[in-house]
């Protein structure tokens, strides 16, 4: 292997990883936002069956407080998420930016594609794949 092939395929490898830090990142914002919703509800809930405490006074019932600052802390989580995305997004697209930088370098040197041209468009293909909703389950979304 060439030092060109040695640093296609790191650069590949970095690529995949950026890729699959985003999609991690995406998966647990939405985990994160289910949790919240699901909590909101528990919330709901507890606090209609101690409407009759507040009535008399009480703001909300003792065992609820807990569920609020956990919804409290997911939203916090969430906003952090959030955050880095955007942040994940840029990191992978200035690797795949690279990443073709190489290839075509290589192209020009050589005259012909690397001999791992295929995975790379393969992997551009998964990754289109995985953000259409209808396929996002079989690639981990």
């Amino acid at each position: 292997m060439s030092v060109m092939d040695n640093m296609m395929r790191q650069h590949r490898w970095a690529l995949d990883e950026r890729r699959r830090f985003l999609t991690e990142l995406e998966s647990l914002a939405l985990r994160l936002r289910r949790d919240a919703q699901r909590l909101h509800q528990e919330i709901e809930e507890e606090s209609g069956a101690g409407r009759i405490l507040r009535q008399s006074g009480a703001p909300y019932p003792v065992f609820v407080e807990p569920l609020i600052e956990r919804g409290r802390q997911l939203e916090r989580s969430i906003a952090e998420i959030e955050i880095q995305i955007p942040e994940a997004r840029e990191a992978a697209a200035a690797a795949e930016q690279q990443v073709r930088l190489y290839e075509a370098t290589q192209v020009q040197r050589s005259g012909k594609p690397s001999a791992s041209g295929g995975r790379a468009s393969r992997s551009r293909r998964v990754h289109r794949a995985a953000a259409i909703p209808r396929y996002a389950s079989y690639f981990g979304s």
